[in-house]
């Protein structure tokens, strides 16, 4: 699955709280159960490791340990057959602070198919196959080559997928007996130049296949000069054409030369979301000081800026952590309320101004997505920009990490 800005950010979130948690020894359990994996084995598989784990000699440890063998058990009574992705369990003792410890359980279907099954007990959950999810899947077209001989595949997010190999006719560079030398050299270049084309029709045909917003771009490995020749006398269909991204040196033009050229190209990959989050924070910057300004930032103008239909596309670092709450008072006859910011360490309500009573928090959410609620309502594009560059660490630390490109000029600038 291909994530959303804002599906992706709230994925990283549940990852983060994941993290957090830790248990005082082997306590905490994760489990992974693939779609086609029979519930009745998983559970008797469980039921063998709350055995075992009567050998424990920590009591403590024993009993939080089957504590959570017997919440899991309980959960999977629930769950005659695993969903469409599988699904993954986690739950344990966890530390909370001042010697005690909370049983936590979270049941998730996974935005992938889980692929493997997986039971493991640790003093933290195992989180490397959701890790992977997050990684990123865009597809890229891949072609190594020489003059003897070429690969086509495709590389979707960490997978390389070979789709054909191809080997050329043109002769070496030694001449036969018989033959001048020019036409001997007429007859190479016509050779490599057919050859050129069959790769370039392989690969058009192979990409062409590909749902063109799924395309990011294409790699193109090999020696000097073929590859510059592969790409400056424009084989591929003129669509695949504007998509090269790279020429590339790799060693070889097999199977295995796919996975130099991605290897080869990992600063390029890399840096392509980077580059389109980069490219906004410039424009962005550069509509402050422009005589339009179609530029906001801060939360109550770009609130404002939502509201009034007047945002293009909303800026948010990923590294805000901060809720939007619902205050109000509990009092029947006291009709006072109010919507505020919070951050994570807020002391809680004061009293009311009215009437005295306490104040208490009628609703909260995550404050990303209450401004990706309203940029969707308002027809507004949202983009969650890292902080891992310097105009994405500067959204953060100067603008308070919210921050918006206006379609028209307000007066919430």
């Amino acid at each position: 699955m291909e994530f959303t800005a804002q599906e992706k950010y709230e994925f990283k979130r549940l990852l983060e709280d994941l993290r957090s948690k830790t248990g005082r020894g082997t306590e905490l359990i994760s489990l992974y159960i693939p779609p086609e994996k029979q519930i009745s084995d998983v559970t008797a598989q469980l039921r063998d490791e709350h055995g075992q784990a009567a050998n424990i000699k920590s009591k403590l440890t024993r009993t939080n340990v089957q504590s959570a063998l017997e919440s899991v058990m309980a959960r999977l009574r629930l769950i005659p057959k695993p969903p469409p992705n599988g699904v993954a369990i986690f739950v344990g003792a966890v530390d909370v602070g001042s010697n005690k410890t909370d049983m936590y359980s979270m049941v998730m279907e996974p935005p992938d198919p889980i692929v493997t099954y997986r039971y493991h007990c640790d003093s933290s959950f195992f989180l490397t196959p959701l890790e992977d999810m997050l990684a990123d899947k865009k597809t890229f077209g891949l072609i190594v080559l020489d003059r003897r001989e070429a690969t086509i595949g495709v590389l979707r997010g960490k997978q390389v997928d070979a789709i054909k190999h191809l080997t050329s006719s043109v002769p070496g560079k030694q001449r036969k007996g018989g033959q001048s030398s020019r036409r001997f050299q007429q007859l190479r270049l016509i050779a490599i130049h057919d050859f050129y084309k069959r790769i370039g029709d392989s690969a058009t045909e192979a990409f062409l296949q590909i749902d063109r917003k799924d395309l990011e771009g294409i790699l193109i490995g090999g020696p000097s000069p073929t590859k510059e020749e592969f790409v400056d006398g424009e084989f591929l269909h003129h669509e695949l054409q504007q998509k090269v991204l790279e020429a590339l040196d790799v060693t070889y033009t097999d199977e295995s030369g796919l996975y130099e050229l991605v290897d080869a190209a990992q600063d390029r990959l890399q840096d392509l979301e980077v580059t389109q989050e980069k490219l906004l924070m410039r424009r962005f910057m550069k509509e402050l000081v422009s005589e339009k300004g179609l530029a906001s930032y801060g939360e109550k103008e770009v609130r404002e800026n939502l509201i009034m239909g007047a945002v293009e596309t909303l800026l948010l670092s990923e590294d805000l952590r901060k809720t939007r709450a619902k205050i109000r008072c509990p009092n029947p006859g006291c009709d006072f309320s109010e919507d505020l910011t919070r951050s994570p360490n807020s002391p809680p309500p004061e009293n009311c101004k009215k009437c005295g009573s306490q104040l208490e928090i009628a609703d909260e959410e995550d404050i990303i997505a209450d401004l990706s609620r309203m940029a969707e309502d308002s027809g507004s594009s949202v983009k969650i920009i890292s902080t891992e560059f310097e105009e994405g660490s500067q959204l953060y630390r100067a603008f308070g990490g919210i921050a918006a490109i206006l379609r028209f000029r307000t007066s919430s600038v």
